[in-house]
This record gives C-alpha cells, sequence and structure tokens, in this order.
C-alpha cells in the first residue's frame, strides 16, 4: 500500500535555534501524527524532528522512503503558508 498524507497542518512559531513551525498530519487515514518540527538548515532546506518522551521516541519513519515521503509533503504545506505570510506582511510603496 502506497502511504496516503493528508491533512497537513502547520503552525508556524517565531524562529528559535532553527526550529520554524510544527506540523501535523494524518496517515492513510488511520492515524494522526503531531508535534513534528520543522526546522531550518545550515546549508538551505529544512529538516524535521518527531517527538521523544525523554530518551524514547514516540514514533518515526522506520525507513528513507516514507520519510521522504512525508517531508516532501510537509515542506510544500510550509512553503505554502510562509508565501502566505510573506504576501501579507509585503509594504507596498506607491
Amino acid at each position: 500500500m502506497k502511504p496516503k498524507i493528508t491533512e497537513v497542518q502547520i503552525l508556524p512559531i517565531r524562529q528559535k535555534n532553527g526550529l520554524v513551525a510544527f506540523a501535523s498530519f494524518v496517515l492513510n487515514d488511520w492515524f494522526y501524527l503531531g508535534s513534528i518540527g520543522i526546522y531550518t538548515r545550515l546549508e538551505g532546506g529544512y529538516r524535521l524532528t518527531y517527538p521523544t518522551k525523554g530518551n524514547y521516541s514516540l514514533f518515526y519513519p522506520i525507513n528513507k522512503t516514507i520519510a521522504n515521503i512525508i517531508e516532501s509533503e510537509i515542506v510544500k504545506k510550509f512553503e505554502e503558508v510562509t508565501k502566505q505570510y510573506d504576501r501579507h506582511n509585503k509594504i507596498v510603496t506607491t
């Protein structure tokens, strides 16, 4: 079964130590996964972090294929959301 990522939601935050937003999504209409951190990379682009409790991971992708699919969908939505903010924050001069 091909993974289906839907209902991607982005919550932008004021940047702190590279963290720029949190994301959530629904996987295959079965699981809601949230509290995923979106961080900027020094070399450009973004990386995701998955929630932990103490020293234990609550969930994370188990292979590179699904990790890439999740990252692609989340980054695409993040860029859409941030473009909306940029458009509303531009100063218009005449």
